[in-house]
């Protein structure tokens, strides 16, 4: 059984999530966060990672994986004593203060918000592959109506249609790998990890300012906290959280190193996933084809993903009181209807940038859903150390999930989170902008929907 707070140790907070149904299984709950991560951030954001350090992104990789190693065990913890779809909000409001709770929820949506008009913008720049002809808006629009018929379904239908879409996906990427290692190995592919200008050909300090699009493309593992309040049972927690956490490492990893290897590193950018590019590069017949309509499926799963999370993001804040109680509506299948319908304002960002920045539309909207994402990442780890010093030792020992790290853990992740935060503020500077107006907007809510019983 979930443990509960234990009084006087822990405030109280009511968790009002009735109506949800609980449907998921451990591999279904793992690929809403694995098909949630694998889209943008590492079939196209990759390429701008390796534009920006060259090879040495795979060190941008591997310090993005500590920090999600970091995170992903943090959450377990928090995850097994508190599964509720509110996860981290609830995490914040419980083991630091409402405000806490409040941003972690409020900015997460609205960060995921944006982050689903990355992939409909990723989407309808791979369809410009095939359909140079047709604008780019009229395919966010397709794709946001059957994104918004599954979403407005039960849970089970959704699990069950995101589970088959991101084994596709996963299944691909693990067939790249394979294939590209096996290049790099029988010498078809020369190796390019030192090819063009050394393997730091933008400086030794290339990877940090890289490391905003390694840590963004592991944003994701966040979410199997927010299917908890739909698992089945408690006992499947710790196996999603695993199951996610490592799938992602090595698929990340391993991705980009063999991307690096196969791939000139300055042939890499945004106009088209560099997965494509490689199979192009090495002449594999009708492989980039392939290849582009996988990235599509994943563009879509990971939107797919997202909106599914948002939606109960905002049903939670509704729920407890910081949204229109409307938005905590569940309709006869038990979806939150409302919260999906407003939760997909995204895809109307997505038509606006690409009517308007068509050129600069991914990094913008990437800049901009990074920061929320991290704000969940952040509250998550300073509530697991307060978690850790008010339980006691029992207490850890009974949970499912123990994270080996510790206390300890969560203090270095919830440094190296505020450095990625702070160097995705600083490159380029108008994102420390954005994201200076993004907490003062989400102070000013706070402070306006703010109640006083929720603050005794």
């Amino acid at each position: 059984m979930p443990l509960e707070p234990s009084p006087p140790q822990t405030k109280t907070v009511h968790i009002n999530e009735d109506g949800l149904r609980h449907q998921l299984s451990a591999g279904q709950m793992a690929m809403v966060a694995v098909g949630g991560s694998i889209g943008t951030g590492l079939l196209l954001g990759s390429g701008a990672a390796m534009e920006l350090a060259g090879p040495a992104a795979i060190l941008s990789f591997i310090a993005a994986g500590f920090i999600n190693w970091t995170v992903a065990m943090a959450l377990g913890e928090l995850a097994c004593a508190h599964p509720a779809a509110g996860s981290f909000g609830l995490y914040g409001d419980l083991y630091l203060n409402s405000f806490a709770g409040f941003i972690a929820r409020a900015g997460y949506w609205l960060g995921l918000v944006l982050a689903i008009g990355t992939e409909m913008i990723a989407a309808a720049t791979y369809m410009s592959v095939w359909f140079r002809g047709i604008p780019s808006y009229v395919w966010i629009i397709v794709f946001g109506s059957v994104l918004l018929g599954i979403n407005l379904r039960s849970v089970g239908s959704y699990a069950r249609a995101e589970f088959w879409l991101s084994m596709i996906k996963l299944a691909t990427i693990l067939a790249f790998i394979l294939i590209g290692a096996a290049l790099l190995t029988t010498h078809r592919v020369a190796p390019q990890y030192t090819a063009q200008g050394g393997f730091f050909p933008k400086g030794f300090f290339a990877p940090i300012v890289a490391l905003t699009y390694a840590v963004y493309s592991f944003g994701g593992v966040e979410m199997v906290a927010v299917t908890t309040g739909e698992s089945r049972s408690s006992k499947d927690i710790p196996r999603a959280v695993w199951i996610t956490f490592l799938t992602l490492t090595f698929v990340y990893v391993g991705a980009v190193a063999i991307l690096v290897g196969v791939m000139p590193w300055n042939h890499a950018g945004v106009a088209e996933s560099p997965f494509v590019t490689t199979f192009r590069t090495v002449n594999i017949p009708h492989a980039s084809g392939i290849m582009n309509f996988v990235v599509l499926t994943a563009a879509l799963s990971g939107a797919n993903a997202t909106l599914y999370v948002a939606s109960r993001m905002i049903f939670s804040l509704a729920r407890t009181g910081w949204a229109p109680a409307s938005l905590g509506r569940l309709n006869h299948e038990g979806s939150p209807h409302n919260a999906v319908l407003h939760s997909s304002v995204g895809i109307l960002f997505a038509i606006v940038l690409v009517l308007f920045a068509p050129k600069n539309a991914f990094r913008y909207m990437l800049g901009a859903a990074f920061t929320g994402m991290i704000l969940s990442w952040l509250v998550s780890l300073l509530a697991h150390i307060n978690f850790r010093r008010k339980r006691s030792p029992a207490d850890i020992a009974a949970l499912p999930l123990r994270s080996p790290l510790g206390i300890w853990g969560s203090m270095l992740g919830s440094i190296a989170v505020s450095v990625s935060l702070l160097q995705t503020w600083l490159h380029p500077i108008v994102n420390l902008w954005s994201g200076l107006a993004c907490l003062a907007v989400l102070t000013a809510a706070f402070l306006i929907l703010r109640k006083p019983e929720l603050n005794q």
